[in-house]
């Protein structure tokens, strides 16, 4: 059986909402790139301290978050760590994985950029939000 095809509705809402995504994304790299770091090492930075339960992230879940190969990681983390921002461990639970820990310096740029993220956030409360089921099924 075909599906239907997409009513203006559902292209509509689809737009919108990858509109909403491209601007808060698009503020991201400004405040980032206004900070002196990009926006890929803003988003490790945040994956490592917003890591549930842990000051440590491991290079995997890293990947994970950023949705990212393992090797492109690796090279990312390295990056930070010429910066200062990070530091790496052997895994104290696992003696093979790499845990990748905030240095002082990491947690303070990483404070200064993410409050500006929350804010922006906050100043798009009611603008920007997830599809509703009944705006993606048509007409």
């Amino acid at each position: 059986m075909a599906k239907a095809a997409l009513s203006d509705k559902e292209y509509q809402t689809l737009s919108q909402f990858r509109y909403q995504l491209r601007r808060f994304l698009r503020f991201s790299e400004q405040a980032s790139r206004r900070h002196g770091i990009t926006h890929l090492q803003y988003l490790l930075l945040l994956h490592i301290r917003g890591t549930a339960g842990s000051e440590s992230a491991t290079v995997g879940e890293l990947a994970e978050k950023l949705q990212a190969h393992h090797h492109g990681v690796v090279a990312l983390i390295t990056r930070c760590e010429k910066e200062g921002w990070v530091i790496r461990r052997q895994g104290r639970t696992d003696r093979r994985e790499v845990e990748v820990l905030l240095t002082a310096q990491g947690k303070r740029l990483l404070g200064k950029v993410a409050q500006l993220h929350r804010d922006e956030l906050l100043n798009l409360e009611g603008s920007f939000r997830v599809p509703e089921v009944q705006d993606l099924l048509g007409d």
